[in-house]
Order: C-alpha cells, then structure tokens, then sequence
C-alpha cells in the first residue's frame, strides 16, 4: 500500500533533473528586466548597464536595449541627474553630488545643470554644521574638525570658510 501511495507523488520530490520552479523568471528577457528596474527607480545608463550585464548574451543584445530606452525616453540621465541632486543636496555640497554622479556615468554638463546655487549651497552648509556640532567652535582645533566634516560632505573651502564664519549668527533665519 505505501509503494504505491510514493509512486503518486513521485512528482513532488526533489529530483536534480527537473525544471526550475520559476520558469518565467528564468527565461525573463532583457527588455523586461530594464523595464521592472526602472519601473521602481531612477537609474543611469551606467547603473543600469551594470545591472543587466549579467544578464545579457552579448554586448549588442545590452547596447540595442539601453539605446531603444534612451530613445524612448524611458531612462534618462538628466531625470536621474536632477533626482539625485533635488534628494542628496540637502545634505551634501556641489563637490560631493558631482564626485557620486561621475561615478555614475553623468556627465558634467548635465550635473552641472541641476546643481544648487551657491547662495542655498552656502544655507546647506550651514544648517548641516549646526545640526551636527550645536555650538560654535571653541579653539583652533574644534574648527578643524567642523571644517573637515564640512569637506567631507562635499563643500568647497570657501563655502566652508563662510559658514565657520557666519553659520552661528542670529540674523540668518535659523533656530
């Protein structure tokens, strides 16, 4: 009685030649994948290169893809450029957007574009330094520190000298 009961659900083992449970996703093609990424985000044509590379039979297959969505306007360098920017620039200065956009493949002219004035850099820079320090600093040394960190989030030194001199006023609107 067991024999036979093992032979109906022969089926349902994990035998090493059956078909991956997941057909469809196996067989997914480029297009749809470039499609389910940008579907949840903006990506450059770098990034996204590098994420269906693996995925790719050729060069041709990837480049033919990334050039019809380009065209199509359905990824775009510029719309990325310009997200990036309008969520990072609240937080980080000019040089530090265009170091991390390089690395995606943007180029300069495009970045340039969206890249905050130095007016509102200058406001960024010093609203970062009174939320992380709190208070003016004391000595020599305590400056060098805030002004490190002010490099280190991207800004320029004269922006950072700026906002080490003005960033504690009481007439710049913050507090």
């Amino acid at each position: 009685m067991y024999e036979s009961e093992s032979e109906d659900f022969s089926g349902f083992g994990h035998e090493p030649d059956s078909e991956p449970k997941h057909p469809a996703k196996a067989q997914k093609s480029l297009r749809a994948r470039a499609m389910d990424i940008l579907s949840r985000q903006e990506i450059s044509r770098v990034g996204l290169k590098r994420k269906l590379a693996p995925h790719a039979e050729s060069e041709e297959e990837l480049e033919k893809v990334l050039d019809e969505f380009s065209e199509r306007d359905w990824q775009s360098d510029e719309r990325y450029a310009e997200a990036y920017i309008h969520s990072k620039s609240r937080k980080h200065g000019k040089l530090r957007l265009q170091q991390a956009l390089a690395q995606q493949g943007i180029d300069a002219e495009i970045s340039r574009e969206f890249m905050p004035d130095k007016e509102s850099e200058l406001q960024t820079a010093m609203a970062v330094l009174r939320k992380k320090f709190k208070a003016p600093a004391k000595d020599l040394a305590e400056k060098q520190k805030q002004a490190r960190f002010l490099a280190y989030r991207g800004f320029d030194m004269g922006t950072i000298q700026t906002a080490l001199k003005n960033g504690w006023s009481e007439d710049d609107g913050f507090d």
